[in-house]
């Protein structure tokens, strides 16, 4: 068996579609030798991406998931009145976009659904928050929905990201933000488009109006229109 047909298999096994984490986790089942070399995370890439410029037996259907060239992509319409897709949604997005780049990433929720039998634990490259600071702070950070990390030395966050669909919640999505305050990262918040004014109007308060610079608000419609551009410009990229 080569190793494009080991890798059909693991997308067959997982209904047609795979990440990395999911090909790297179970090449070895169909292609033994897979691990022999120390680079051998590259070679898949390679034969990989290979195959996607040539147009045979896979295509891209996201940042960092693969699929079958005959697969059938699910179009489910997500609306925001179903709170839990959209939650989940964002935070595959999020993690997504930070993997693409070259961030290390996080989430809160590994067991919550992203698409086409793709979970976030199949995405985020970081399973266990590291010790970065004081564990009440560590602690804090482990409830955030999604992190991006940096890649290379000691690991500490860069960017924290809340899904805040209830305007009840936003208080506790800026209070663990807030935790990072003494370290070097901005802080989103991604919500409903009609709750950025209150997000605004509670950053003028205390104790977030010293560190309201540092906090960016998204509403759903911005960062879903932000993947899929990236996401055309990488699928056009694969065929210069």
């Amino acid at each position: 068996m080569t190793k494009v047909d080991a890798i059909k298999k693991v997308m067959q096994d997982n209904g047609g579609t795979a990440t990395w984490d999911i090909i790297y986790g179970n090449i070895e089942k169909y292609y033994p030798s897979a691990k022999m070399s120390r680079e051998w995370k590259a070679g898949i890439r390679g034969v990989l991406y290979r195959e996607l410029k040539d147009n045979r037996n896979f295509k891209k259907i996201g940042l960092g998931i693969f699929a079958l060239a005959d697969y059938k992509e699910k179009r489910e319409k997500i609306s925001e009145k179903n709170v839990v897709r959209m939650h989940s949604f964002i935070e595959g997005i999020r993690i997504e976009l930070g993997n693409f780049d070259n961030y290390d990433t996080f989430t809160a929720d590994p067991t919550a659904n992203f698409k086409n039998n793709i979970y976030l634990s199949n995405l985020s490259s970081i399973k266990v928050l590291p010790d970065f600071t004081y564990p009440e702070i560590v602690s804090a950070c482990r409830r955030i929905d999604v992190l991006w990390l940096n890649k290379k030395g000691y690991k500490f966050p860069k960017r924290a990201f809340e899904v805040v669909h209830s305007i009840g919640t936003l208080g506790e999505a800026l209070n663990r933000t807030f935790q990072l305050k003494e370290f070097n990262l901005d802080f989103y918040i991604v919500g409903r488009r009609e709750h950025r004014q209150r997000f605004n109007d509670q950053l003028t308060r205390e104790p977030y109006v010293e560190f309201k610079q540092r906090y960016v608000y998204k509403d759903y419609n911005e960062i879903i229109q932000f993947y899929n551009k990236r996401l055309e410009l990488e699928k056009i990229s694969l065929f210069k």
